[in-house]
């Protein structure tokens, strides 16, 4: 059976770390990347790996590709420091790449817990992201600041069983996340050359909001339903703010780290 490197990013995440890492301890190899966190998230990280390495953010697509470099095996599971591998996706993990893979990436389904319950609608599941399992030779990260994409040279495939994400701790929790996240977000469409229209900050949220709790049943949620989508309207209202001030020279210098 082919040997697995599994890797987490993180930076200030102490509240996580230790339930992220515990969850994949069963891996051939651990690999955590951290930027310089000023709490207790690098401490408690060589508790589990002596693999613990320090790169400065530059975007989250350059700091995954970081990641991935320091990996020995060929096969490369991603793990975010709010997420947790539950002991199903660790034996589908294992039962794939002891029987030979068909694929070269997988993508993975993520059960996404808020507001004091898990979230089947709004378009948080299955909630793939970038394939999280995957052949380090095939797969690598775009570069861009946020939301990064991936070029594969091969074959994706998808795994049945799902990882557990707990994104947010609270409404505040969110709200800090998407100050930054906004940023970074903001800063990509100015490098992609995107021209902020007047109307973006009336449609797009609006839009954001019909189609989590309309299109994809967020009313289904009873009130988390309802709070989601109007947080998400109000994260997109806010990265197209940005992208006005931005667009105009008018924004103050921000940090470059994430907040993951």
């Amino acid at each position: 059976m082919s040997k697995l490197s599994v890797y987490v990013i993180a930076y200030n995440d102490e509240p996580n770390i230790r339930a992220c890492l515990e969850s994949v301890t069963w891996a051939d190899e651990l690999i955590v990347v951290d930027s310089h966190s000023a709490d207790a998230t690098e401490k408690i990280s060589r508790e589990f790996t002596d693999k613990v390495f320090q790169h400065e953010f530059k975007g989250f697509g350059q700091l995954r590709n970081e990641a991935v470099a320091h990996a020995t095996h060929d096969w490369v599971f991603s793990l975010d420091t709010d997420e947790r591998a539950t002991p199903e996706i660790r034996d589908e993990i294992r039962q794939t790449l002891e029987r030979g893979p068909e694929a070269d990436a997988y993508f993975v389904p993520r059960r996404n817990y808020f507001l004091g319950r898990w979230i089947r609608h709004c378009g948080w599941y299955p909630d793939y992201r970038q394939p999280q399992l995957f052949r380090k030779s095939r797969m690598r990260y775009r570069e861009e600041l946020v939301h990064e994409g991936f070029d594969l040279d091969g074959r994706a495939g998808y795994l049945k069983t799902h990882v557990l994400q707990y994104p947010f701790r609270d409404v505040n929790h969110y709200l800090i996340k998407m100050d930054r996240y906004s940023d970074l977000m903001a800063r990509r469409m100015v490098q992609q050359g995107v021209q902020f229209r007047n109307h973006q900050l009336v449609t797009h949220p609006l839009y954001t909001f019909a189609k989590m709790y309309v299109g994809r049943l967020g009313i289904l949620e009873g009130m988390p339903g309802l709070i989601l989508a109007g947080l998400y309207a109000y994260y997109t209202f806010l990265k197209y703010a940005r992208l006005w001030e931005m667009s105009r020279g008018r924004a103050s210098f921000r940090s470059e780290r994430g907040v993951l």
